[in-house]
């Protein structure tokens, strides 16, 4: 998985502290969450190693920034991925995304399938998420409303497991969760 945004002003700035705040949190939840195999970091921040030299799609020029948010992680499925995404620490990130971001005319992220000993780079993943922006959802590059399987084919996510997997995220997180409500939006 691989998503893109840019921010309504720089990192460091009060408009966009609650993101900055949350940050942390996010990652832990990831690092907790059933399904994570793994994610890059970023090249020059201690911590996790970045998986080659990060790149940013088109959609960052004439923006002002150099850099922009932007995470590349591995998942064991689209339900795993999905749990954390839209539930717990994360979805409370994502309530406050409008007051941080600004309205893109892209795609927020891009989702695509590996071989078992495949680690994908931030290029490839600028790659996949610039061919869905432009081509739509494929098996090449898809999201959660128009999601494929490793086949190739079209598949309907399993809501039911999304919701199982959401409940027991819930029971690692739960310390994170109330520290992160306790932060400005």
């Amino acid at each position: 998985m691989y998503n893109f945004g840019l921010h309504v002003a720089p990192f460091e700035s009060d408009a966009v502290e609650g993101f900055r705040l949350r940050e942390p949190a996010n990652f832990e939840a990831a690092r907790r969450a059933c399904g994570f195999i793994g994610r890059s970091g970023y090249a020059g921040e201690p911590g996790v190693r970045s998986w080659g030299p990060q790149v940013f799609p088109r959609f960052i020029e004439g923006s002002g920034f150099d850099t922009a948010p932007s995470s590349l992680s591995l998942w064991a499925d689209i339900e795993a991925l999905m749990a954390f995404s839209y539930d717990g620490v994360h979805a409370d990130a994502l309530k406050h995304a409008r007051n941080w971001n600004v309205k893109p005319s892209w795609p927020s992220l891009v989702l695509w399938w590996v071989g078992p000993h495949h680690r994908p780079d931030w290029a490839e993943a600028v790659e996949r998420f610039e061919h869905l922006a432009d081509h739509g959802p494929s098996a090449r590059a898809f999201t959660f409303k128009a999601a494929f399987g490793p086949d190739g084919m079209e598949i309907e996510i399993d809501r039911g497991r999304v919701k199982e997997l959401a409940a027991r995220n819930a029971l690692t997180q739960g310390d994170l969760l109330a520290h992160v409500k306790t932060l400005k939006p």
